[in-house]
């Protein structure tokens, strides 16, 4: 038993000495056999090279057709002759152990020579699983392109550059994450953009220092200019359309590996109202309905404030032709209007995250059924008005008519200081809510750029698609917030003529 242990070291001995003398590549690899999908073996024993790959990582097809019948050819007596041979074009020989790594867990092979110590010959044998381009969900659209962005970067890319076919469509990756090592892409049209605002977003990337990005939520959060605002600070999008837009305004898009949403900005408050399907309408009807998204988040947050401020402080205000209807819809109602309207609010906080969790099919029936049972139920046991649950009831409706999701749950949550200023302080409780919020947009900025702009500071030929969306022709200048190296569109003087008739 003895000579046998004996014979197995000094094989294992003598097979290192043949192989390899210890070396940083060599640490690597045996912390890499570590891991079961990780296959590192010599195709034969005539045969000069090691192979070392992650087998859930590249694509076999081009393993057995572009790699294995070029090392097992005897011409191929070096790296360099076999770099030579092989039909791929992203293959390097590199001496560097981190970028070994790097090149083996994204999808490479290593192969290296019997007798070399210092050099690996890379092959790029990349297996890209990723899923089809699909429809909109969160951003869907009746009118205008259905596609939207999925989870991998280089069809993102695609996505984009087929939109913009051009050689000024900048590209600047970079790789953040100390453990995911997450590629993130920086887009701009050069001399559209500002380069204030390309140099700061890059630089903000470039600076985070985080173990896992998993998201372009996580790179919007580390890079917004007050992490302490509830307020997003840029757009997050599914549609390659709408990052086409604004990158033809001179914005910047950033997209990140994973994610199939792409970050947009500087942006400001104004956007979050305006839907991309208002360029597929007639200027008429989307002004409409950019005024109709203002006026319904206006309510949604003011409305129940209103309602607990009025009726504990100022019922002297209310008609006398509305006072008896709320006297009878709250005569039976033990608890003042706070309570009833914090309990209210509650259950439909419940019911929209209880139907955002469940499955789509659960989630319908559990919003629709939950509604009507539990409101119907509260009213008849008399524990709201139904006076306040028609005001909670259109609140809630109201704020779903964000296009842009973060904003809409903003809209949910500022709700509640206003329901509590109301009734503290009455009506001037809610007014002093609303100028705290109105100081704090302000003071916020998007890439150093004004949140608040065009309203404020003012710039009037901004005004023409922001509040209102003006029709195209107008629209020849890019936003003067964006500050562009080409602050012309497009030329609209055959605009300016008027267009007569065939017949005149």
């Amino acid at each position: 038993m003895k000579s046998r242990l004996l014979n197995r070291t000094s094989k294992k001995n003598n097979s290192k000495n043949t192989y390899n003398k210890i070396r940083p590549i060599d640490d690597l690899l045996e912390q890499c056999k570590l891991s079961s999908d990780f296959i590192s073996y010599r195709y034969s024993e005539d045969n000069p090279y090691y192979i070392h790959y992650f087998k859930t990582l590249i694509n076999f097809d081009i393993v057995q057709q572009h790699i294995l019948p070029y090392i097992c050819d005897e011409n191929n007596k070096t790296l360099f002759d076999l770099q030579k041979q092989l039909p791929i074009g992203n293959t390097e020989i590199v001496e560097d152990v981190s970028k070994v790594q790097h090149k083996l867990m994204t999808g490479s092979i290593a192969v290296e020579a019997k007798g070399n110590i210092k050099e690996v010959l890379l092959i790029d044998a990349i297996s890209i699983e990723k899923r089809p381009v699909s429809v909109p969900e969160v951003e869907f659209s009746v009118l205008g392109p259905k596609e939207a962005f999925v989870e991998s970067i280089d069809a993102n890319l695609n996505l984009v550059r087929k939109r913009l076919p051009i050689p000024e469509l900048i590209t600047q990756e970079i790789v953040v994450g100390n453990l995911s090592k997450t590629r993130v892409a920086v887009i701009h049209i050069q001399d559209v953009a500002d380069p204030d605002n390309v140099q700061t977003i890059v630089q903000r990337i470039k600076d985070i220092d985080f173990d896992n990005i998993a998201d372009s939520s996580t790179i919007a959060q580390i890079i917004s200019d007050n992490h302490n605002s509830p307020f997003p600070q840029m757009i997050d999008t599914e549609r390659p359309d709408r990052a086409v837009g604004v990158l033809s305004e001179g914005k910047i898009t950033v997209l990140v590996d994973g994610s199939p949403h792409a970050l947009t900005g500087p942006t400001t408050l104004v956007e979050f109202f305006s839907a991309f399907e208002d360029y597929f309408l007639s200027w008429h009807i989307a002004t409409i309905f950019r005024l109709i998204r203002l006026f319904a988040v206006f309510f949604s947050v003011v409305s129940t404030s209103l309602y607990v401020a009025v009726l504990t402080y100022h019922y002297d205000m209310i008609p006398q032709n509305l006072l008896n209807p709320l006297i009878a819809s709250r005569s039976g109602v033990p608890f003042p209007p706070i309570f009833e309207a914090i309990i209210l609010e509650l259950t439909i906080e419940l019911l929209r995250e209880a139907g955002a969790r469940l499955p789509t099919k659960i989630g319908q029936t559990i919003g629709i059924v939950g509604g009507i049972v539990i409101g119907t139920a509260a009213v008849q046991a008399g524990l709201t008005s139904n006076v306040l649950l028609i005001i909670v009831a259109l609140a809630a409706l109201a704020s779903f008519t964000t296009p842009v999701y973060q904003m809409g749950n903003v809209i949910r949550l500022i709700r509640f200081p206003f329901i509590l200023s109301g009734q503290f302080f009455g009506l001037l409780g809610v007014a002093f809510c609303f100028a705290l919020f109105l100081s704090h947009l302000l003071k916020l900025s998007s890439l150093g750029r004004p949140y608040l702009a065009p309203v404020y500071p003012l710039r009037l030929v901004d005004l023409k698609d922001s509040l209102f969306r003006l029709p195209l022709y107008f629209q020849s200048k890019r936003p003067q917030q964006l500050r562009s190296n080409k602050p012309i569109r497009f030329n609209n003087k055959n605009h300016d003529k008027e267009k007569k008739d065939i017949e005149h």
